[in-house]
């Protein structure tokens, strides 16, 4: 049971369920859980993903890094205590969308396995996919679209993942995209094949 510190709440339940969702949508609602070092192609590969599923009907939608950390989580450092709260308040939003029958994919570096565990606690068996987008941080900082890892060498960045903060990379995720030698289109079709083999989405 999730603790809360608010007196007097009590959850109310749908009049309309998941599985009434899943039947209205042609598929099942699931988390795509990106993780991976800067620059090691998660948002890219989530973004291409999402395209190939609405393209095929699916109720899609992306929650990416930056885009949370501007509104939702505006309050929060890069410390490793807002790190934990970071991730715990995506894995809250991420269980909502599910209930709602999306497919939605995060695209956060989530550098510590504890708390991309705690994420795949919230959501019933098989619906919580880790993709561990796996590149070598040379190739992460050769590409380094923000300039990021050439602040956090020079010192003028601190506790950024890979550099001075560690990162624990998943050690039995349910997929592994290799971003540092496939592309994007190829990993994008590895996950859609998965996803098929799983019965989350239609095999037509």
């Amino acid at each position: 049971m999730t603790t809360h510190n608010a007196n007097n709440i009590t959850w109310h339940k749908a009049a309309v369920t998941t599985e009434d969702r899943a039947i209205l949508n042609k598929h099942s609602g699931a988390v795509l859980w990106f993780t991976g070092l800067s620059a090691s192609g998660k948002s890219t590969l989530a973004v291409a993903l999402e395209k190939l599923l609405f393209n095929q009907g699916c109720r899609t939608y992306v929650l990416d890094g930056d885009n949370i950390r501007c509104g939702l989580n505006a309050n929060l450092d890069f410390s490793p205590g807002d790190r934990k709260e970071n991730i715990r308040r995506i894995a809250e939003v991420a269980k909502l969308f599910v209930d709602a029958g999306v497919i939605v994919m995060t695209a956060f570096i989530s550098p510590y396995a504890g708390d991309r565990e705690s994420a795949r606690q919230l959501l019933p068996s098989g619906k919580f996919i880790e993709i561990y987008c796996k590149c070598p941080i040379n190739i992460c900082e050769q590409r380094d679209p923000k300039g990021l890892y050439k602040k956090a060498r020079a010192g003028q960045l601190k506790e950024f993942t890979g550099i001075d903060a560690p990162y624990e990379a998943p050690a039995s995720p349910e997929i592994t995209a290799d971003t540092g030698s496939k592309s994007t289109e190829e990993n994008a079709r590895t996950i859609v094949d998965y996803l098929r083999k799983q019965g989350l989405i239609s095999t037509g």
